[in-house]
């Protein structure tokens, strides 16, 4: 279990990063990401709180916050430094 507590907090620390880069841009997509953090915070304390009186284990716990971070940090990754989001090409229809 100690490892998933570490691997929890070595994820969390990127999104962090990754989150800051975002908001020191400012403009819409930074109140947006704000919105979407704190939303996402409570909503995840009260399903990790649902889950602890329905009697989950602490490694369930841990393993549903991994998910979100993980979640996170690969939405948070597709900016480039230029704080834009990298459009796909897109397959002209012949």
């Amino acid at each position: 279990m100690f490892r998933s507590w570490m691997m929890l907090g070595v994820e969390a620390n990127r999104v962090v990063g990754l989150r800051l880069m975002k908001l020191m841009l400012g403009g819409r997509k930074a109140r947006r990401e704000t919105k979407l953090m704190v939303t996402e915070k409570i909503d995840t304390a009260l399903r990790a709180n649902t889950s602890i009186i329905a009697g989950a284990s602490p490694e369930e716990i841990i393993r549903m916050y991994r998910r979100r971070v993980a979640a996170n940090a690969k939405r948070l990754a597709r900016f480039d430094s230029a704080g834009s989001i990298r459009k796909r090409k897109r397959r002209r229809r012949k």
